[in-house]
């Protein structure tokens, strides 16, 4: 009986592995086709991105099959007309900087604004708050250029915001706020906004109210109960909010073009005119491996911050 035990034991072993091998198996052919097409629906454009950033750019568009590094030193340079010298390519550094300067603005406008609406709706009772989420995803249900336009008819110099503050008496004269960088900032807030406000509501939504309670107790004010205690509890949520805010901003294109004008290029409308009117092809695929280069770097320390609160738990 003792031999019959030992040699059942290990051929439930094997059988057990076996049968977990299977379902392995079997989970990996049910996720190929999902897979095939995450092959060649993002990482194919990108091949070709990166093929096409190492070519010589064609004359009227498209690309020479000649081998050339002048995109990648066109990003960031650029050659005299008179004495071939290299220089700074100004242009494409301050659109950058501008592209990069207003995603983080819009990231602590979408903050300011987010953070006290997920604190409203998550500190109501439970039966309203789908209400609110309800109300706070209803801009998603309307196209992009819908929303922007809606934008632009509040703030321009006819719009809603100026008629106002001439009806109050605040200002003489409209003011100026189209084509300008705070039309791209505001636009982008409005626009990017839910994306803050519903991972701050979920980490709020999961806060322990009593260790809120214990610092009142312990006498501490509002301020210092929110700095250290109620902060660092959301700190996660906050992190995946601005994320969620701060990638889309620094590629978006509709809100530029429509509320910045011609004269207040993104990184994204930059990428556009090289494969439009620029006819050159190489430089805008190098300008856009450029920008999701700057978007993996955002992402990369998203998942090391998120991994060392992970870890310190």
């Amino acid at each position: 009986m003792a031999e019959v035990s030992a040699m059942s034991e290990p051929t439930a072993g094997a059988l057990e592995r076996e049968a977990e091998r299977d379902d392995n198996r079997t989970r990996w052919l049910l996720s190929l086709p999902a897979m095939i097409i995450i092959v060649l629906a993002a990482a194919g454009p990108l091949l070709v991105m990166v093929v096409y950033s190492f070519l010589t750019p064609g004359d009227y568009g498209n690309v020479k099959w000649e081998f050339s590094t002048q995109a990648w030193v066109n990003t960031i340079l650029q050659r005299d007309i008179f004495d071939d010298t290299l220089m700074w390519a100004d242009a494409h550094l301050s659109i950058f900087w501008r592209s990069l300067s207003l995603s983080l603005i819009t990231t602590v406008m979408a903050f300011a604004f987010g953070l006290p609406t997920a604190w409203f709706i998550a500190t109501q009772p439970p039966g309203k708050r789908e209400f609110w989420l309800f109300l706070v995803t209803v801009p998603f249900w309307s196209n992009l250029l819908v929303r922007t336009i809606a934008i632009q008819e509040l703030i321009r110099a006819e719009g809603v915001i100026n008629n106002l503050l001439l009806l109050l008496g605040i200002i003489d004269e409209p003011l100026q706020m189209m084509f300008t960088n705070f039309a791209i900032a505001f636009g982008m807030t409005y626009v990017y906004l839910p994306l803050m406000v519903l991972p701050i509501y979920a980490a709020v939504d999961k806060l322990d109210f009593r260790l809120v309670e214990a610092a009142n107790d312990l006498y501490a004010s509002r301020w210092r109960t929110f700095w250290r205690v109620i902060l660092p509890l959301i700190k996660p949520g906050i992190i995946a909010g601005s994320i969620l805010v701060f990638i889309p901003s620094l590629g978006a294109y509709v809100t530029p073009r429509v509320l910045g004008g011609g004269k207040n290029l993104m990184f994204g409308n930059l990428i556009e005119l090289q494969f439009g009117q620029g006819r050159n092809w190489p430089l805008g695929a190098a300008l856009s491996l450029m920008l999701m280069a700057a978007v993996m770097v955002s992402l990369i320390w998203y998942v090391r911050v998120t991994s060392r609160e992970r870890s310190n738990v």
